[in-house]
């Protein structure tokens, strides 16, 4: 990776500041980095280190030289330049929603499906944050005993909807605190000590979008298309760190034990699992980790096969930007970072 040439694509933004965060920390050099971001975001400086770097605007230029592109700036803006960078050589990891369900776009958790990366024609898609922390504790017990169906329901933080949601929260909640009125911008009606069943728009089938991609995204990652899936996403009045309570059943009987066990063995889950002391995994202590937190892990009442388990993590990092770069990584670890074609 150090030797490789990147650009981050909507780089002020709160992804792209992640990304930014984490390819530090990943020790990438500097001159090796380039920012791009819109025309009103171009100039301003980002301090990376003891290096300032400016931003660029986004052109298809600026992809010329670039191994490695990372997207987080809408889809309308991934389905326009995506394909001009890959034209100029570079590979795109896309953290929309524009090619996630594309046939001929890998859709990659790297701890999941990393094989699919090899047969990436210059695209490849970020899942959605929800998707990937679900699939980061699921998909290693549906390697062992297939799952039949998945229930979900999640309380996602106001993050997922970006920069402008948290300023919302914050100041909603000094309003309601000092007795004022609220006028709700980004969501639809007030977040500030309220929960809204709603992300995304809904559908004609009385799903939202958000809830559908969970459903689709799972089937195209786990390449198995019998998985039941029903979600239920709702916004929580939470900074950062989204929550998923799971009930999963599998084909064969699996203890709750057993499921623990599993987990306390896989790489990038940490199991919190102790209610005794009140031990379990909580979104303000997930913010700035790269792990996908996993607790109350017991049997099910109501269904034979079934266990219940509640699922955290940082919505930001591992739900967007470390999971991207983790693609970047298993690119260049396997020497898959050119399309399949130009290798």
């Amino acid at each position: 990776m150090q030797d490789l040439k990147i650009a981050v694509v909507g780089a002020t933004g709160m992804v792209g500041q992640e990304f930014i965060k984490i390819l530090k920390q990943r020790n990438i050099p500097a001159k090796n980095l380039r920012l791009l971001a819109s025309a009103r975001s171009a100039g301003s400086i980002v301090y990376y280190g003891s290096n300032e770097i400016t931003v660029e605007e986004t052109t298809p230029s600026a992809f010329n030289g670039i191994n490695i592109a990372l997207f987080s700036a809408g889809g309308d803006v991934s389905r326009y330049y995506a394909p001009l960078a890959v034209k100029a050589g570079a590979t795109v990891i896309d953290n929309s929603s524009a090619w996630r369900m594309d046939p001929e776009v890998p859709l990659v958790i790297p701890e999941v499906n990393a094989a699919d990366l090899e047969q990436h024609n210059g695209i490849i898609a970020n899942p959605n944050c929800s998707t990937i922390q679900m699939l980061m504790a699921l998909a290693p017990l549906h390697r062992i005993n297939p799952v039949k169906r998945i229930i979900v329901s999640t309380y996602q933080s106001v993050s997922g909807a970006g920069g402008k949601a948290v300023f919302e929260l914050q100041t909603q909640s000094r309003q309601v605190l000092d007795g004022q009125s609220v006028n709700p911008h980004v969501f639809p009606h007030q977040i500030a000590f309220n929960v809204l069943p709603h992300i995304d728009v809904f559908l004609d089938n009385g799903f939202t979008k958000e809830e559908m991609k969970m459903v689709n995204e799972t089937h195209k990652m786990l390449h198995d298309y019998s998985i039941i899936v029903t979600a239920t996403c709702a916004r929580v009045p939470v900074l950062n760190g989204h929550s998923e309570s799971i009930t999963v059943e599998f084909y064969e009987s699996m203890p709750a034990d057993e499921a623990r066990g599993i987990l306390t063995m896989v790489k990038g889950v940490k199991v919190l699992d102790d209610p005794t002391i009140n031990v379990y995994p909580q979104p303000w202590s997930a913010t700035g980790s790269d792990d996908t937190f996993v607790g109350r892990i017991r049997q099910d009442l109501s269904q034979p096969n079934c266990i219940n388990m509640w699922v955290v993590a940082d919505n930001i990092r591992k739900g967007a930007a470390l999971n991207a770069i983790q693609i970047a990584e298993t690119l260049a670890a396997n020497d898959w970072v050119k399309a399949k074609g130009v290798r």
